[in-house]
């Protein structure tokens, strides 16, 4: 969309965490004001009072900044603002135009982003308020990530001091991150109590965990093999390690459950509400859904990380955000085409786990995934070409507000 004829003021903030350096432009290109902005409420509130005050009319403002979310984005969108963002890197590009030197300071990157908007505006994107549903939803899929790593990191941590004295039950979880073994150190601290136990209290232990992998027998011949010989007072101080490390791992582990429902009723809601037809705009949410390889995680992640690609339905941008889209350096004869890493990560990896648990799933998928592989590209080359072309699925289906149909996309795939 061009704003270009409305607008009459143009506006640069070099975000900080403490105060803002803002630089305001006429249409000429002539710096009327320069400022500090505080970044507090009343700070922001006195900014776009003064703003308004000069301008007259918010619509007639553009402001160039390089976070698109935030205290300062939503202070101004919602006093009607226009605000377009521009990544860091491209920001420092245009620095370069004011400076063969090197030179930098807030107060000249407040001046090149907002000159830079006014000029090259292309090279921006337009920021709009996400939903509050949508930020709500972010927030937990991000939650929900975090406290994977917190289990992952306190697992490992557990892993190693089995690792030193105790290693006979890494052999039935490698991982230590299962809540029946943090149940049975809980019961027998060392390899001496877990000989002693009895058969049936290990019946017990695996019935209320419903694991079925292995039986009771099993376990208590793990328990009973020799144990590592170590120095005396290893045993003891790995075992009180333990004991503080059990606690913090049931206590994150049951946060990640409660992430998980609400995350599950929260997209449960979003396609509920667009059956019935309260909320349209919410049936994104139930398309996307209905993809082989697309679960909780993906599909929180996908909503939330790239609310405005899908909303615009731009593949284009879509891809490049989530990284599918290469990267190609051709100069004269020489031609290399890369992985792209600027890109959003949680996106990536959504993708990433769409495309695995797509060609699992769906028998389209896998035989690109097995073209591609027998072309000669690497495992993550290829899931890449499978998740771009779920992407142009997805886009297409968002268009015509379709769910997913595999026959239907066979007949496409091969009238194409």
């Amino acid at each position: 969309m061009s704003h270009e004829h409305k607008f009459r003021w143009w506006v640069g903030i070099d975000w900080a965490s403490e105060a803002h350096q803002v630089c305001t432009l006429e249409a000429n290109g002539r710096v009327v004001d320069e400022r500090s902005v505080p970044h507090s409420g009343p700070g922001l509130g006195e900014f776009a009072d003064w703003l308004t005050q000069l301008v007259g009319d918010p619509a007639s403002v553009a402001i160039a900044i390089e976070v698109p979310r935030g205290a300062v984005v939503e202070t101004l969108v919602e006093r009607g603002f226009q605000l377009f963002a521009i990544n860091p890197k491209q920001s420092d590009r245009f620095r370069d135009r004011y400076t063969s030197a090197g030179a930098k300071d807030d107060r000249r990157d407040a001046f090149v982003l907002a000159d830079s908007l006014r000029t090259d505006m292309s090279c921006f994107r337009h920021v709009r308020l996400d939903e509050p549903q949508i930020i709500h939803l972010r927030e937990l899929s991000r939650m929900e990530e975090d406290l994977g790593d917190e289990v992952g990191t306190l697992a490992n941590r557990l892993r190693e001091q089995l690792h030193r004295f105790y290693a006979q039950l890494l052999h039935l979880c490698p991982a230590a991150d299962e809540p029946w073994l943090w149940s049975l150190l809980e019961l027998a601290p060392t390899p001496e109590r877990g000989a002693r136990l009895g058969k049936s209290k290990l019946e017990s232990l695996l019935r209320t965990h419903r694991i079925r992998r292995f039986s009771a027998q099993n376990l208590l011949n793990r328990l009973r093999e020799p144990a590592l010989h170590v120095a005396p007072g290893v045993v003891d101080a790995a075992a009180e390690h333990i004991a503080f490390l059990l606690p913090r791992l049931r206590l994150i582990h049951e946060q990640r459950r409660r992430c998980h429902q609400r995350l599950d009723q929260f997209l449960a809601t979003l396609a509920s509400s667009a059956e019935s037809g309260e909320m349209p705009e919410h049936r994104d949410a139930q398309i996307l859904l209905s993809l082989p390889g697309v679960g909780r995680t993906v599909a929180a992640a996908m909503l939330g990380e790239a609310s405005q690609p899908l909303a615009d339905r731009d593949y284009y941008t879509l891809r490049t955000l989530a990284g599918s889209a290469p990267v190609t350096r051709r100069s004269g004869k020489r031609c290399v085409v890369l992985m792209r890493r600027a890109c959003n990560t949680r996106l990536r990896n959504a993708l990433h786990y769409w495309a695995s648990g797509s060609i699992q799933h769906d028998p389209r998928s896998k035989a690109h995934y097995a073209r591609l592989r027998s072309g000669g590209h690497t495992h993550g080359r290829a899931l890449r070409g499978v998740a771009d072309r779920l992407l142009n699925v997805l886009i297409a289906m968002l268009t015509h507000r379709s769910l997913y149909n595999p026959a239907r996309r066979m007949r496409l795939e091969l009238a194409a």
